[in-house]
């Protein structure tokens, strides 16, 4: 079986929202967890977590929605939790944060925080500023950026939280690429045994929140046949109509060797101008995607060419 290389567009920001939300839906108790391995912060003993409504009801006619409530129960609430995920800055969320603290806090009559989830860091940064409320007063929400999302590697882990897993694909999915590589492997494996839907929603993110030269690696990998997400099945298929219409091998294997070249640029590996040019004339597609998963590896170019 032939694997055609894609180019992939990344999911626009409502979708990324969308999608990391629904993590916290399906799976609530990835809130209490990020909260004590990610952020360290000191849970009190809960034996239920629930999830609430996200409504907040004003003196005014308006409502704020919060993405998530989810509250930990031990006979009775003993944390609130708003989860917000927030994609880039919004100066209003400074303004209903707090809001949502005092509000959880009212209705439930326990400690409450808001749990800020975003994968990209400048707005982690912008999040983490203490809030003013006034003379004598401040609210500090605990902010989740890329750089605190844990590297999930080890598989019964990810089993047990699919959604963290991914979740380490969508942070450090653009950083080292034979990282990258593992936790995807890891994410997706986890990813199988979900429900037809989730299973389709989270392989795609997977796919897409790789950078170029891990995603290249990660399609070369043999198990990658098994996961098949819908936009690696489109791509497949608009992929091989593609090429049996313009009869593109050539081109095809110029595609895989540029991908050979991207792995190892983004790896930091050092290239002569001889050998790129014996990797962009090789013609073999079978040669071809066995170098790029040693690319993935390898310390020296020289061992890409040894038998």
């Amino acid at each position: 079986m032939k694997l055609v290389h894609l180019q992939y567009s990344r999911p626009v920001p409502s979708q990324i929202h969308e999608v990391l939300v629904r993590f916290f839906r399906n799976r609530p108790e990835l809130a209490p967890l990020l909260l004590d391995e990610a952020l360290h912060v000191e849970l009190p003993p809960y034996s239920e977590i629930k999830i609430e409504s996200a409504t907040f009801a004003q003196l005014a006619p308006a409502e704020y929605h919060a993405d998530l409530v989810v509250l930990l129960v031990d006979g009775e609430p003993v944390l609130g939790i708003v989860v917000e995920v927030q994609i880039k800055p919004d100066d209003d969320k400074r303004y209903s944060w707090p809001f949502y603290a005092a509000g959880l806090r009212a209705r439930f009559k326990c400690g409450c925080c808001v749990l800020v989830v975003t994968p990209d860091s400048a707005t982690a940064r912008w999040a983490s500023k203490p809030i003013a409320l006034g003379p004598g007063g401040q609210f500090t929400p605990l902010v989740l950026g890329p750089e605190g999302v844990p590297i999930v590697t080890d598989a019964d882990k990810a089993r047990r939280f699919p959604e963290l897993a991914v979740l380490s694909v969508v942070a450090h999915g653009h950083g080292d690429v034979q990282t990258a590589v593992n936790i995807a492997q890891v994410a997706a494996a986890a990813a199988v045994d979900l429900d037809s839907d989730n299973r389709a929603l989270y392989f795609d993110l997977i796919e897409t929140a790789l950078g170029e030269a891990a995603r290249k690696a990660f399609e070369m990998l043999p198990e990658t046949y098994q996961f098949q997400g819908p936009t690696y099945l489109r791509g497949r298929a608009e992929g091989h109509a593609e090429g049996e219409a313009k009869g593109e091998a050539k081109g095809e294997a110029k595609g895989e060797a540029k991908s050979v070249l991207a792995v190892l640029e983004a790896r930091g590996i050092s290239v002569t101008d001889q050998q790129r040019q014996q990797i962009l004339e090789c013609a073999d597609l079978d040669r071809l995607n066995a170098w790029v998963r040693k690319a993935v590896t390898l310390t020296d170019v020289s061992e890409l060419f040894e038998q």
